[in-house]
Order: structure tokens, then sequence, then C-alpha cells
């Protein structure tokens, strides 16, 4: 007997394993717990009835089995036109690269790019339309362009009495408000209107909130999410994760952004080039033991700073190791993603001194953030106080617009601006 325990182990580890497999599959195939606008519109059928639409998307316009939007759309209802952000319809092109328009034989209609020359939709690209609809996945970062495309379709399609409509997507980092609200004078195309860098809306009520409150007056339909909650983290609605372009390529790339996304043009790197985007901060002529030691005394929620090299392939320092720390989200709930990056920004002031990593990228961080006030050598706790009441305020105005609720059991470090 004892001599066929071996083969009776290898048979029961099969087994498990076997076992195993199954379970995961049947978990792979249950629903998932938040449902898009796009598996909805079929509870909205009446918003597409008769009409001519055309459709704003790109990569992330998948239902929960991965099926594009639209082919979904074009099985039921008259598609007429696709409409392609910044990276592109597939999501293949690099930020700031050009998109071009083409002619998409699968489904028989006209792709226009909305990045480039052309960022508002015109007459002519609306003439065969009568509602616009937008399916994209933001990533809840206010220096990123795709709300600024919607926004601007919003005003086009306001301009030429076309209705337009949103399938509602999560904010992939919950509905907590970080970080200041966008001042008079730094708007651009990464950044239209007043809203906190972070946040916190999903991309319908960010479009309830611009024609309420920016008066662009459009006949607005939004689709909402159900079964999403503020306190969600992307992990947390069971839908599939699709880059938002080449470098956010996962969740952890996602709230990495929030902390050092803003970091671009300054004299150190955030890991662009790297297999790992938005992790990291670093240089060549940074001690990493030494940042890292500063930047984990903070004693800061949810976040450690481990010391790192990294050699970026393109962007900043390409080819050359750089030194510093990456980024590790132990918890997400806890963390405040913004207030991390912006901590460790000064600590590299502190570190190197002001030209060193101001580095011809002064301009590049207003833009991004939003304002100029980090050069006005405000002491950094004071600064994050104004930052959380401009959130706080900000929370309160837009409070009309919000589709979502907190859930019961959120703990109240993440409701709203922390």
């Amino acid at each position: 007997m004892f001599k066929n325990l071996p083969r009776i182990f290898f048979v029961l580890f099969m087994l498990a394993s076997a076992t195993a497999v199954f379970a995961a599959g049947e978990a792979a195939r249950q629903p998932a717990a938040v449902k898009t606008g796009l598996e909805r519109i079929d509870e909205f059928a009446g918003i597409f009835a008769g009409k001519r639409i055309g459709l704003i998307t790109n990569a992330t316009g998948v239902d929960s089995n991965l099926n594009d939007s639209a082919k979904i759309l074009a099985g039921k209802v008259n598609l007429t036109a696709i409409f392609s952000p910044e990276h592109g319809y597939l999501g293949q092109t690099a930020a700031g690269g050009e998109v071009g328009a083409y002619f998409d034989e699968r489904l028989g209609v006209p792709v226009y790019s909305l990045y480039g020359a052309v960022k508002k939709p015109t007459a002519k690209m609306l003439e065969n339309i009568d509602l616009l609809v937008f399916d994209i996945q933001d990533i809840g970062v206010r220096n990123y362009t795709y709300l600024s495309t919607m926004a601007y379709a919003m005003q086009a399609c306001a301009e030429e009495k076309k209705q337009f409509a949103v399938l509602d997507r999560p904010n992939p980092l919950g509905g907590k408000m970080e970080g200041p609200v966008l001042k008079a004078g730094f708007e651009s195309f990464i950044g239209l209107y007043p809203i906190p860098f972070r946040h916190g809306l999903t991309p319908g009520e960010a479009a309830l909130f611009y024609n309420g409150e920016f008066a662009i007056g459009v006949d607005l339909f939004v689709i909402p999410l159900s079964g999403w909650k503020r306190e969600m983290y992307f992990e947390e609605t069971g839908l599939p994760w699709i880059m938002t372009s080449p470098n956010i390529p996962t969740l952890d790339s996602v709230i990495g952004y929030a902390a050092t996304g803003a970091f671009a043009g300054l004299g150190v790197t955030n890991g662009v080039g790297t297999t790992r985007p938005f992790e990291f901060a670093g240089a060549p002529w940074i001690d990493a033991y030494r940042l890292a030691y500063l930047a984990n005394r903070e004693n800061l929620p949810g976040v450690v700073f481990r010391p790192a090299a990294f050699t970026p392939s393109f962007g900043g320092y390409a080819g050359k190791t750089c030194y510093g720390v990456q980024l590790h989200f132990t918890d997400k709930k806890k963390a405040n993603a913004v207030e991390a990056g912006i901590r460790l920004f000064y600590l590299l002031r502190q570190l190197a001194g002001v030209d060193k990593i101001d580095a011809g990228g002064s301009a590049r961080i207003d833009k991004n953030l939003g304002e100029n006030s980090v050069w006005d050598n405000l002491p950094l706790e004071e600064l994050l106080a104004r930052w959380r009441a401009e959130c706080a305020a900000f929370a309160v105005k837009a409070k009309p617009y919000l589709l979502y609720e907190w859930g019961e059991d959120a703990g109240h470090a993440d409701k709203g601006a922390d």
C-alpha cells in the first residue's frame, strides 16, 4: 500500500488542480458586480430609436465579455460614424502622436480623428448624425484628454442641435477628490474646466457637471452604471481592464499617474519608458536610499517608497540608469496618491535644489496641476490644506450632478475630499 502513496498523492493533486481550474473558470464566468452604460443600452432603447448614431470610443469601449461598443451598437442601431480620441481608435498611438481619419471596412463607417488639428467635431462630421454617443474609460485624473474630448463634442453638438449621450463607466480611482482645482488662465486640452486634479467623477457625472455649470446647453442623456459605489476602485467592479493609453497599461499605472503624472518635463523621470510607467520617481543623480528614507519617514497611509534603479528606454533620461523610488500602493483606499506625489516633489527639491528639479519643466507641471503654486515656496502643509479646502468646496458644488452614492461601509477617509 505504502509503495502506491506517491501515485495516490499525484492523483489527488491532479484532481485538486482540475477542481481549482474549473472553479476559476466558473468564477470568470460570473457576471461583473458592475454594469457599464454600454451593457444597459437595451434598457434605454428609446434614446436611440430612429436616430443616426455617431460613437466616440477607443479600445476601452468594451463590455464585460470584451465585445467592442462599435460592433455592439452597429448590431442594434443605425451607426453612421466613429470618432477616435488621442491615442487612436485601437489605442495604438503614443501620447501626442498624430491620429488620422480612415474608413472602417468592418462596419462600413468613417472614423474621424478628434486629436490633432481637429479636436472638436465639425459641422461636416456631424451632418449624418442625430445623436453622438461617448463610450471611453477615463482614469480619474484631470490632466488626461478624454474628458476634454467629451466636452468639445458636447459643445459641437449643442451648436449643431444634435443630441449627446454618455455610456457611463466607473472612475477607476473611486470618488475621492485630491489636489488643486484648475485656476483661471491655466485652461488647456488637459484641463478645460475647474475641477480637482483627482476629480472623483465618472464621465457621465462630468458631462452633467459641465453641461449644468458651464452653460454648454446640449440635449444630454447619461446611461448610468448599475452596482457602482463611490468607494469602489476598478478592481472591485469585476470589469476587465483595458489599457487606456500606451503608458497606462495597468491599474497600478492609474494610481501612479495620480501621484507622478504631473512630473512630466521636470528634471526627474516618472518611469515613462519602463514597464512600470508612473510608478517611479528618479534621475541619474539621486541617492535612492536617502530619498526612500525621507519619503517613508512621512508615514503616509497606504503607500511605501522602495529604493529603486531603472533605465527608461525612451522619454526622460532614455538609456541612462536612474535612481530613486518606486511607489507601492499597499492600501489604495487609505492612500492619498496626489499628496504622496507632491510630497515626493518637495523632497526632491529639498535634496537637489529647485533649479535641478525644474530643468525647464516648470510650465509643464503648472499646466498639469492647473496652477503655479508649487513655485511659491509655501509650506507643504499649507498648500495641502488649501487643496483639501478646494476639493471640499468642489464636492459641494458637484453634489447635484452626482449619480452614485457612497456605500454604507465606506470609511470616512474615502468620502469626498480627504
